[in-house]
C-alpha cells in the first residue's frame, strides 16, 4: 500500500471484494441434502453459508482463529470519564502479555493465536472536547497498522480492544455518525454511575458541540479522526484488510462495533464479512446494532471488551463447520428424505 492517507483508504474501500457466490451455492445445495429437516440447525446453517462466502470455499473450516486486541490511550480519559485511571491501559497490556487476563484464558481454550497490538501508548490522542483526537496522518497510519493483523492462512479474525475511556469515545463516535446525544449513547463502561455518569454524558455532549461542523460534513473517516481513537482506527484497518484477504471477522462489543460502524457509514456493504459476537451490556451497543443491521450471536450480559465475546463465539463457528462438513446426506446414510 502507498503512504497512508484517507484518500488511499477510500480507494481501497471502493475496491472491496464481494462474496464467493459459487461457494455459497454449493453450501446451500449441500444443506438441503443433509440428514435433518431443512433449516433445523438455525443460525448454524447461516454461519456455514457466511463462512463459505467469505473464506471462498464450499467446505469452510475454523482451524486457525486469530484474536487481535488493539490497545490505545485516550486524551479524554483525563476528564475523569472512567472509573479507572488512564494508566490502567498500559498495565492491562502487560497483563495480556503475561497471560493473566480473561482473553488469555479464552484464547487458550479455543486454541487461538492471540496477538496484542499496541498503538502509541505513551502519547494519548488529544482531548476531543478541545480539538480533533487525531490528525489525518495519525489516524490513517493507525489504520495501516491495523491492516497488518490480517495475515494469510487465518480462518477467522476475532477483533477486540483495550483503552481506558474508550466507551466514551465509542458513544461520541456513534452520536457523530448516526445522530443523538450523549444520553442516547453513553453507558457505565468500567462502572460509572450517578454523578460520574452525568459527567460522562456532559463530556460527550461537549465534544459533539465542538465538532458540529465536522459532523455536518458527514465524512466518516474525518469523524474517526475527530472523535475516535488510535485503536478504533486500527480496528477499521484490520476489518478492511480481512475483507481483502477473504478472512471472516468476529466483532467483539461496543467499542469494536463502533469502529466498524465507521466503515458501514462509508459503504453499507463494508461489514458483510463481519458478524457481531455478542450484545454488550453497554446500552449503546444495542442501539448501534439496530443502526447497522447486525444481529449478535450471543447475549451474556458481558461488557469486558478485549475480544472476550469474540473468542466465545468461535466454538459456534466450529460447530457450524463440523455439522456442515461432517454430517451424512440422506443418500449416504440411507435415510428417506422428505416427502415431495
Amino acid at each position: 500500500m502507498s503512504a497512508a492517507s484517507f484518500d488511499e483508504m477510500r480507494r481501497i474501500l471502493r475496491e472491496l471484494p464481494g462474496p464467493d457466490l459459487t461457494a455459497q451455492t454449493e453450501v446451500v445445495r449441500r444443506q438441503a441434502q443433509l440428514t435433518k429437516p431443512q433449516g433445523s440447525l438455525g443460525r448454524l446453517e447461516e454461519i456455514a453459508e457466511w463462512l463459505a462466502c467469505w473464506q471462498g470455499r464450499a467446505q469452510p473450516r475454523i482451524e486457525r482463529p486469530r484474536i487481535a486486541v488493539f490497545a490505545g490511550t485516550h486524551g479524554v480519559a483525563a476528564r475523569g470519564v472512567s472509573a479507572y485511571p488512564p494508566e490502567v491501559t498500559q498495565q492491562m497490556v502487560k497483563n495480556f502479555l503475561n497471560g493473566g487476563a480473561a482473553i488469555n484464558q479464552l484464547a487458550a481454550m479455543i486454541d487461538a493465536d492471540l496477538r496484542i497490538y499496541e498503538l502509541d501508548l505513551d502519547h494519548p490522542t488529544a482531548d476531543f472536547t478541545q480539538g480533533p483526537a487525531m490528525d489525518e496522518t495519525r489516524a490513517a497510519n493507525a489504520m495501516a497498522y491495523g491492516m497488518m493483523a490480517a495475515e494469510p492462512g487465518i480462518d477467522v479474525m476475532c477483533l477486540g480492544e483495550m483503552g481506558i475511556a474508550n466507551t466514551t469515545t465509542a458513544a461520541t463516535l456513534c452520536a457523530a455518525l448516526f445522530g443523538g446525544t450523549g444520553a442516547d449513547w453513553a453507558g457505565p463502561g468500567t462502572g460509572v454511575t450517578g454523578k460520574a455518569m452525568a459527567h460522562k454524558i456532559a463530556v460527550i455532549d461537549e465534544a459533539l458541540g465542538f465538532h458540529k461542523e465536522a459532523i455536518a460534513r458527514r465524512d466518516p473517516l474525518e469523524l474517526l479522526a475527530a472523535v475516535g481513537g488510535e485503536e478504533f482506527a486500527a480496528l477499521t484497518g484490520a476489518i478492511v484488510a480481512a475483507r481483502m484477504g477473504r478472512i471472516p471477522v468476529l466483532l467483539d462489543g461496543y467499542a469494536c462495533t463502533a469502529a466498524a460502524a465507521v466503515l458501514y457509514a462509508v459503504d453499507r456493504r463494508a461489514l458483510d464479512h463481519c458478524l457481531v459476537a455478542h450484545r454488550s451490556a453497554e446500552p449503546g451497543h444495542d442501539r448501534l446494532l439496530k443502526e447497522i443491521g447486525l444481529r449478535p450471536l450471543l447475549d451474556l450480559d458481558m461488557r469486558l471488551g478485549e475480544a472476550s465475546a469474540a473468542a466465545l463465539a468461535v466454538p459456534l463457528l466450529k460447530a457450524a463447520t463440523a455439522c456442515h462438513n461432517g454430517m451424512a446426506t440422506f443418500a449416504e446414510a440411507g435415510v428417506s428424505s422428505r416427502n415431495a
